[in-house]
């Protein structure tokens, strides 16, 4: 049994950035396109259509910020905690 005692705090930072900066992309998609069906079915195109279309930038941006934010955030509650009462302890498979 193998324990997982420290996060790297810039690497989780990171892939949390990455992660989350795609689920922004599949979110801005999803509203993006939304928007202009609902607006295609009313029959107004306007300037709100337009920013909708600014998701497909905005959302991932904001949702790599935010996932950057919490990645460090968690690593590092976790090597605090981990320090105190142990970490997660794993079992790993050597025969690779």
């Amino acid at each position: 049994m193998a324990t997982l005692k420290r996060l790297g705090v810039l690497f989780s930072a990171k892939l949390q950035a990455i992660l989350l900066a795609f689920m922004g992309l599949i979110a801005g998609i999803l509203y993006a396109f939304g928007g202009a069906i609902y607006e295609l079915f009313t029959g107004t195109l306007n300037s709100g259509t337009a920013l909708a279309f600014l998701a497909l930038v905005g959302m991932p941006l904001l949702f790599a910020i935010f996932g950057f934010a919490a990645g460090a955030i968690g690593a590092l509650l976790y090597n605090a905690v981990a320090a105190r009462i142990g970490g997660i302890e794993v079992d790993l498979d050597s025969e690779a």
